[in-house]
């Protein structure tokens, strides 16, 4: 028996029901990674959101296909790998297998197929000359193809576009300033399916009816999704930067080439701010995990950070949160441990005990941040009856139980070892605690480096202190 999950779909505008459309399996595709660099830390809010969405799905009692695919072939990846002397290869395996990394310790599931542009360019070539067959792209004069977007009148309903947004002769549908040997299209707003090979392609070109060259950046995901989910599926997702022009050429070529409907229901997160700004190069703000790490953070501090936000709402990043998602992490850890030690004989509980609004939270359009609000609720009403002797060996075993539901449905990975802090130690990090509150920050200075000097980390937080032993 499932519960039913909830989720605003971007192009009806309206929270609906997810329910496989065959009855026995929900397809979902997710737009994957581009491997020209690491990955920064708005990709992984993304690809976050879309495993806890995952998550829930699976928790409710629904099995998925989960399919992610892998931008291997593009200008950037092209350009890039140029610039270093690398094959196309070489340079996209390094940073594919540095993001495969990054998932691992962000503790993401791995998607049931994970299919690479490259390796998919015959399909590609296959649903180019379906559409062409079909009226609906044609070849220009440079053997370049194009898709013609008056000949599919839905074009612009996902993203709500207005004609006069694409229409304008120097830039085409991808907002991209045109290159000269393109203005022989038929229409400004058309876009490329088929690239003919251009000398600053260099070796990566593939034959193709119309000649060498490469396919266009939006083809992929359409070649691909067909490839394993059919011609209509489940659930789209991504971020909302790609629901123009991507997603919108994705449905206007599918459809074309299909007769059928597309994706059943899209799903778009927003951004993520750093200290409240857009994240860009400029700003020298793009941090991946490998930043959150050299600052003495963990992945897992990481993942909470970044499923605290609703993901219709833009998250806004700082330090002070990954500090918070700390606190939050170590307060977590220490209740299974408690719960654990009042527990009795474990037995089968499907229950979500004192969590069961967490989980309604989570079936309610994925509102992570009202989850964690009852998750904490939760624990502090357990945390004052393990202190009060009310709970007894069988009750705590059940909620260490449904406890460990919700780890594993936000994907958080905690520690079960606890840690012993010595009398010594906790006395030290007192007299240092009453020295701050004292403002005597000479002697509080001195009793921290004197822990430091016996192997241990002290941190300060709203409430007191806490102290783990160095790595």
């Amino acid at each position: 028996m499932t519960t039913a999950v909830r989720l605003y779909d971007t192009l009806s505008r309206k929270l609906r029901p997810l329910e496989p459309a065959d009855g026995q399996t929900f397809r979902m595709y997710c737009c994957g990674p581009t491997v020209y660099g690491p990955a920064h830390i708005g990709n992984f809010r993304t690809f976050i959101l879309q495993d806890l969405l995952r998550r829930t799905l699976e928790a409710s009692g629904l099995v998925t296909r989960h399919v992610r695919n892998v931008t291997d072939i593009d200008d950037k990846t092209i350009r890039q790998s140029q610039a270093e002397d690398k094959t196309l290869e070489t340079f996209t395996r390094h940073w594919l297998d540095a993001f495969h990394k990054d998932g691992e310790d962000l503790n993401l599931l791995p998607p049931h197929v994970e299919p690479s542009a490259v390796e998919h360019i015959p399909q590609q070539i296959k649903l180019v000359e379906k559409l062409i067959q079909q009226g609906h792209a044609y070849v220009a004069g440079d053997q370049s193809v194009y898709f013609r977007v008056d000949s599919y009148p839905p074009y612009g309903r996902l993203s709500r576009l207005h004609e006069r947004t694409i229409t304008t002769r120097d830039r085409s549908s991808c907002s991209c300033v045109q290159d000269a040997d393109e203005y022989d299209r038929e229409s400004a707003a058309d876009f490329a399916l088929w690239k003919s090979h251009k000398p600053e392609d260099g070796p990566n070109r593939w034959p193709s009816p119309w000649g060498p060259g490469r396919p266009g950046w939006h083809l992929e995901c359409s070649a691909m999704s067909l490839e394993y989910l059919g011609d209509d599926f489940d659930l789209h997702g991504g971020g909302v930067d790609l629901i123009f022009p991507h997603h919108e050429n994705e449905i206007a070529q599918s459809e074309g080439a299909t007769g059928r409907p597309f994706a059943r229901h899209w799903f778009h997160s927003e951004h993520l701010l750093v200290d409240g700004r857009k994240m860009s190069k400029s700003l020298n703000n793009l941090y991946v995990l490998k930043d959150i790490v050299s600052w003495g953070h963990t992945p897992m501090e990481l993942r909470y950070v970044l499923a605290s936000g609703h993901y219709r709402q833009a998250l806004n990043f700082t330090r002070d949160s990954l500090h918070a998602a700390h606190s939050a992490l170590r307060r977590l850890h220490q209740l299974q441990i408690d719960l654990k030690k009042a527990s009795g004989p474990e037995h089968a509980d499907p229950s979500w005990g004192s969590f069961q609004p967490v989980w309604a939270a989570m079936t309610n359009d994925l509102n992570t941040p009202r989850a964690l609000g009852e998750l904490f609720v939760a624990v502090h009403e357990l945390e004052k009856r393990l202190h009060a002797g009310q709970l007894d060996a069988r009750s705590a075993a059940a909620e260490w139980q449904a406890l460990h539901k919700v780890f594993d449905l936000f994907g958080f990975q905690i520690e079960t070892q606890s840690v012993s802090v010595p009398d010594d130690i906790r006395q030290l990090a007192e007299d240092r605690l009453a020295a701050r509150r004292a403002r005597d920050w000479p002697t509080a200075d001195t009793l921290r480096n004197e822990l430091e000097a016996r192997g241990w980390i002290v941190r300060d937080v709203p409430d007191g202190y806490e102290l783990e032993p160095k790595p």
